[in-house]
């Protein structure tokens, strides 16, 4: 079966895809590991126009109950993309997966996101959303006059910084090196606020708690002392890894792993291929942002497949 459009991806970007690609009548098929997104970890999501509070759980089933609505979309939950190939003589891409199955189809919209990188320490995975996070945009708020440790030296973990300040009463900044990455003016910022300690040489070891987090333990890089912090909340900020290998080599990315696209519609270098959503070169990394360019993606899918027919 040649599918017009297969959206990969089931976060806010995928499904908002989903749904005007049905309501488009364009033939798509929609493949997705799982549906919801970064935005399932977070306890509480304070900023997605519409409800003044809404958990990431409650975000994931309003999207997915709403795509699921439209008969005009087929879906694959539970899958993975391994690859995408380009078709060398009829234009067409084949969307081949971690188990071996290949899908046909006329064009491709990569919203399948990015995962912020972890610490890889023990306590992590046991207290994500219960005082480990990775969005502060999101989640600052559940900071309030409580002591918060921010892991990161360079701009990211500085926004955090600044997303912590108003709710707050003291933050760490662990960073590993012996200088911070982030722009001087932050640094100067955060500093000035009167809230921010700033520790170098410090490595991130071990996150402690009960129900919640109450202790992070580091290492102290210079002295090789094993330190421990009493916090409320650790916010992680090293990076994300965008998904974007299964087109390496088709599209251009940039040095961030981002794939590049054309802010006016979301289309890459590659003719057929668009991209949304955290996994594309987007300046801000936000959920209502992420549905607006997915939305953008079809529409000018649309009328790229109604003018090659």
């Amino acid at each position: 079966m040649l599918y017009d459009l297969i959206i990969i991806g089931g976060g806010p970007a995928g499904v908002a895809a989903g749904i005007y690609a049905a309501r488009k009548k364009i033939k798509s098929l929609l493949i997705a590991e799982s549906f919801g997104g970064q935005s399932v970890i977070a306890a509480q999501i304070n900023n997605f126009i519409g409800f003044k509070s809404i958990s990431g759980l409650e975000l994931k089933n309003v999207l997915e109950e709403h795509l699921r609505v439209y008969e005009d979309i087929e879906i694959k939950e539970g899958a993975k993309v391994e690859k995408i190939e380009a078709g060398k003589s009829n234009g067409n891409f084949s969307v081949i997966l971690k188990s071996g199955e290949i899908f046909q189809t006329k064009t491709i919209l990569l919203a399948a996101g990015s995962n912020p990188r972890r610490l890889q320490v023990p306590g992590e995975e046991k207290f994500e959303g219960k005082g480990v996070f990775y969005c502060s945009t999101c989640d600052a708020p559940f900071l309030k006059d409580k002591v918060a440790a921010v892991v990161g030296g360079g701009n990211s973990a500085f926004y955090a910084v600044f997303d912590l300040l108003p709710y707050a009463s003291k933050i760490y900044v662990l960073s590993r090196g012996e200088t911070l990455k982030a722009d001087p003016i932050y640094i100067d910022k955060a500093r000035s606020s009167g809230k921010v300690e700033i520790i170098n040489f410090a490595e991130a070891k071990e996150i402690l708690g009960d129900k919640f987090v109450s202790a992070l333990r580091y290492e102290d890089k210079k002295s090789g002392e094993i330190k421990t912090l009493e916090v409320g909340g650790i916010f992680v900020e090293i990076g994300y890894q965008p998904n974007s290998n299964m087109i390496k080599g088709l599209a251009d990315i940039n040095q961030n792993g981002k794939i590049v696209v054309n802010c006016e519609t979301q289309a890459t270098s590659c003719k057929g291929i668009w991209a949304a959503g955290d996994i594309s070169s987007v300046l801000y990394g936000q959920i209502n942002i992420a549905i607006g360019d997915g939305i953008k993606a079809v529409l000018n899918i649309y009328d790229y497949l109604k003018n090659n027919k």
